[in-house]
């Protein structure tokens, strides 16, 4: 039913002439014209078809009218939470990705690629005591060790006279104390509202101050040995713990990552709080705190993808390939990174199983376990299964947080511009209407899943959402959680890569794939060679 603004007025007028004129109409009228308008709403928000193609119109349907993507993120990240390489969360959102599967009719299994270390975080509590009692905000660093109860003492930094000739005499003071292993930052304010708010010449000088900090508390800390040998020359001292901040750039934002530290517990500490511990340890007010951390180690664990699977009718040996990595750091649930990717492959697969039940080309899904161990899964995926990369029409990976997709790059791919605009051309305009196609591509953004296969001149393309503010609050950040998603873009999303799947399946001429010569670096200008692909890491060791 379509109803245009203009006709609003039509119908109200006849309203009025046929309401008996009361004190009893005009309530009848408002309502009916208001009814009228919400219809008109509904309609201005609308998609609109560039075809009659009905397998779109259905999957618009089902992904946007019916989507399922905030119960399914509610499972993931509520209830389940974050997923570790090796955690038991990450085995536990697998099974429940297949039991979806399975209730969806989609044929799903794991697939072992090899083992990692298992680790399990409890409780953790951090409190300064000395020289006034507070919660200070905290996060244990992956795989650290815990502390078997309250552990109490004092904290301390390398002092700025510490060099190779004194290192052993301050190592033999600091047995017991708590040692800060990152440069303190000045302010914890971000970046963006110094540069609207503050004058020049304070962003100046604070951007100087901490190039300089950081400097200083590395050349401290080469006293004591170098990157890879100093946590373990510390433990040695018998230090009580590592207290580190890793400051995102953004309000009450750290990013978590792990440590190599073996009976010493690992804590990041808020930019705010890690900033107060300095002080006060800099002012002579030398601060006490009390760690209180449950962690344990469970040993190595066999490692898996989750790959499903729709086999094609008339081309069973070429593939379409969406993917997103399901495994996430452990400070927060994974929300954006990669939750709402796991999310919207998730959903895709349940539109296309229900609109495109047999699609001429295999249509595979991978959740890829221990991207951020370095792309594990995927780049084990690609070596395990070397028919799927000589069979490949497409691969699709959405590997980055909330909103809308904005772009689409070639990836140096010349083929990809006689096929992906063509795909796009079915895609309702309120969809398409925003997102850029780039060719032949400069191969930006790498490092995530889609290179594993883009290394094997297999056409990869990510499909790219904004970068900015998820690198500053949510990437790899104790604050990426459920909240953060934007579910009317998370719900376009997967409709996208639904609608994608489908047209890349139909298509009848296999992607072309001549490499195009990518942006020169450097002052010579020549172009960049294509990426080599490099071996799996199949265990923690």
């Amino acid at each position: 039913m379509y109803i245009f603004a203009d006709e609003i007025f039509k119908l109200k007028e006849y309203i009025m002439k046929r309401v008996t004129s009361t004190r009893h109409s005009w309530p009848i009228i408002v309502i009916l014209t208001v009814f009228l308008a919400a219809i008109v709403a509904k309609d201005a928000t609308a998609q609109t078809y560039p075809s009659n193609d009905p397998i779109i119109k259905q999957m618009w349907e089902l992904g946007i009218d019916q989507s399922q993507t905030a119960d399914l993120a509610h499972q993931l990240l509520d209830v389940i939470g974050p997923r570790l390489s090796g955690s038991q969360n990450l085995a536990d959102a697998q099974d429940w990705i297949l039991g979806k599967y399975a209730e969806w009719g989609v044929s799903a299994q794991r697939e072992e690629y090899g083992t990692w270390d298992s680790w399990e975080q409890g409780i953790l509590h951090v409190d300064m005591l000395e020289p006034r009692v507070t919660t200070m905000e905290a996060e244990l660093l992956a795989w650290s060790p815990g502390t078997n109860g309250p552990v109490t003492g004092q904290v301390v930094f390398p002092p700025s006279d510490l060099t190779a000739e004194n290192a052993d005499a301050w190592l033999a003071s600091i047995k017991g104390k708590y040692v800060m292993m990152s440069p303190p930052e000045a302010m914890c304010r971000a970046a963006q509202e110094l540069k609207q708010y503050a004058r020049p010449e304070t962003v100046d000088k604070l951007n100087k101050e901490r190039g300089e900090m950081a400097q200083d508390w590395n050349t401290r800390l080469s006293a004591v040995g170098d990157f890879r040998s100093r946590e373990s020359k510390l433990e040695e001292a018998g230090v009580a713990g590592f207290l580190s901040s890793r400051w995102s750039g953004g309000w009450g934002v750290n990013k978590v990552f792990s440590t190599s530290s073996k009976t010493a517990v690992a804590v990041d500490i808020s930019c705010e709080d890690y900033g107060l511990l300095y002080r006060l340890a800099e002012s002579g007010h030398t601060p006490t705190i009390r760690v209180n951390a449950e962690a344990q180690a469970l040993g190595t664990e066999p490692q898996f993808n989750v790959v499903a699977r729709i086999t094609g009718s008339e081309k069973p040996n070429e593939y379409v390939l969406l993917g997103a990595h399901l495994d996430s750091w452990h400070a927060a649930t994974g929300a954006t990174d990669n939750g709402t990717g796991t999310i919207t492959m998730l959903e895709a697969m349940r539109i296309l199983k229900t609109a495109y039940p047999n699609p001429k080309r295999t249509i595979l899904i991978g959740h890829w376990g221990s991207e951020e161990q370095g792309t594990i899964g995927s780049t084990a995926f690609r070596e395990d299964h070397p028919e799927v990369i000589d069979g490949l029409q497409v691969a699709f990976n959405q590997d980055n947080g909330t909103w809308r997709f904005e772009r689409i790059e070639g990836q140096g791919f010349l083929g990809a511009a006689a096929h992906i605009p063509q795909w796009m051309n079915v895609v309702p305009t309120e969809i398409s209407s925003h997102i850029t196609l780039k060719f032949p591509g400069a191969q930006n953004n790498s490092g995530s899943d889609h290179t594993s296969f883009l290394c094997a001149q297999a056409p990869s393309f990510r499909l790219q959402s904004p970068y900015d503010e998820y690198r500053q609050y949510t990437w790899h950040t104790n604050r990426d959680t459920y909240d953060k998603i934007v579910f009317d873009d998370l719900s376009e999303n997967a409709t996208l890569a639904a609608m994608l799947a489908y047209m890349a399946s139909e298509d009848p001429v296999k992607m072309d794939r001549s490499l195009s010569n990518l942006p020169g670096t450097g002052r010579d200008g020549q172009p960049r060679t294509w990426p080599s692909c490099r071996p799996a890491r199949r265990s923690a060791r």
